[in-house]
């Protein structure tokens, strides 16, 4: 059966995966790239980095995936619909590799890039993306790619699975947060939490009555 994951979400200590503002120079804002450092340093990310806890967290991000839905702004910097050009922030082979459903009450024609992404623009409610998105999945989970708005909609809509965060142990006092509108999330998820020596957390939820 088909699974709605969330994987490698980091977050500040105030719950925040982005800062503000939002710019081209400045994908996360004020937070530039310190909630993801932790990646940066694990062989996930690259050749020559670390293994360890952080690396096998990371690594779970890939398997299984058979589409990735993903917010507007994760797609690309504040009026980049204005940009007909846009094709995201990842070059000519982004890393999905699937296709990818990016949430934008502004949708234009698909883009298909290099190494099998594909790009689907739709203006849609949480549960009818994911019923298209698991259609183009073909039987495997579809990845919940971001931003915090995308996540804590699906999460609301009771429509998320499985949730990876990550919590880095930083403050970020504005921006884009994940919590807000989110309660008790306890009864609905068994919730783990594994801390590294690289100082971040890893936070697990799994919806009660699943498989991990």
């Amino acid at each position: 059966m088909s699974r709605t994951r969330v994987h490698n979400l980091a977050i500040s200590l105030d719950g925040f995966a982005a800062g503000e503002p939002q710019s081209l120079e400045a994908p996360f804002g004020h937070a530039g790239e310190r909630l993801h450092e932790w990646m940066f340093k694990t062989r996930f990310w690259g050749e020559g980095g670390a293994e360890g806890v952080d690396d096998a967290f990371a690594v779970r991000h890939e398997v299984g995936i058979g589409a990735e839905i993903m917010g507007a702004n994760k797609f690309g910097p504040p009026g980049w619909q204005d940009d007909p050009d846009w094709k995201g922030w990842w070059g000519p082979n982004p890393p999905f590799h699937s296709p990818t459903f990016v949430l934008t009450h502004r949708p234009r024609a698909a883009i298909e890039m290099e190494g099998g992404t594909t790009f689907h623009f739709l203006d849609a409610a949480p549960a009818e993306a994911l019923a298209v998105a698991k259609e183009a999945a073909d039987g495997k989970d579809v990845r919940l790619g971001g931003g915090a708005m995308i996540v804590r909609e699906f999460v609301a809509a009771g429509l998320v699975d499985h949730m990876h965060l990550v919590q880095v142990p930083i403050v970020l006092g504005r921006g884009s947060r994940v919590w807000d509108g989110l309660e008790a999330l306890e009864d609905t998820y068994d919730i783990e939490a594994v801390s590294t020596p690289s100082g971040v957390t890893h936070l697990t939820f799994m919806r009660k009555g699943t498989e991990g």
